[in-house]
């Protein structure tokens, strides 16, 4: 039976089973392979997605458990213009490898809706569960905190 879900403002219907997770449905139904496999438990945030708003890890939400609107990194910006987040990535050349840049971003994007200017140790805390193998986290807590001094007052949302 066909489930209905909304990635990105977009409504969409996909007939998979209800136990498949939305990874697989991002990446192989729907096409937004932005979203990376990692390790398939939820332990690197690679696959990070937002539900409504919340970071995720889509590896680990089932198809049938999607309550919500899902956002990928595709979703952010515009096709004219990156996010904020992804302009601040960019200016501190956070990535390398790159692999897990669309998780961080995720998470961070996440973070930044809902603490506007995070302390160090919100950043940290947040970010946690999101591993990069080169270890760019200096970089990473430099975007944030740039994005978090770009991001127009009216976008920040009160805690």
């Amino acid at each position: 039976m066909p489930v209905s879900l909304t990635v990105n403002g977009t409504s969409h219907s996909v007939d998979l089973p209800d136990d498949v997770p939305l990874l697989w449905v991002l990446r192989d139904a729907l096409g937004l392979t932005g979203t990376k496999y990692g390790c398939g438990v939820a332990a690197c945030g690679a696959c990070t997605v937002q539900i409504d708003g919340e970071a995720v890890r889509s590896c680990q939400i089932a198809l049938a458990d999607v309550q919500g609107d899902v956002t990928t990194i595709e979703g952010l910006g515009t096709p004219d213009a990156l996010a904020v987040i992804q302009q601040a990535w960019s200016d501190h050349q956070v990535a390398q490898c790159g692999y897990c840049q669309s998780g961080q971003i995720m998470q961070a994007a996440a973070l930044l809706a809902q603490t506007p200017d995070p302390s160090d140790e919100e950043i940290d805390i947040a970010m946690q569960g999101n591993l990069c193998r080169c270890g760019t986290y200096p970089r990473i807590r430099a975007a944030i905190h740039s994005a978090a001094q770009m991001m127009p007052a009216p976008m920040k949302k009160e805690g």
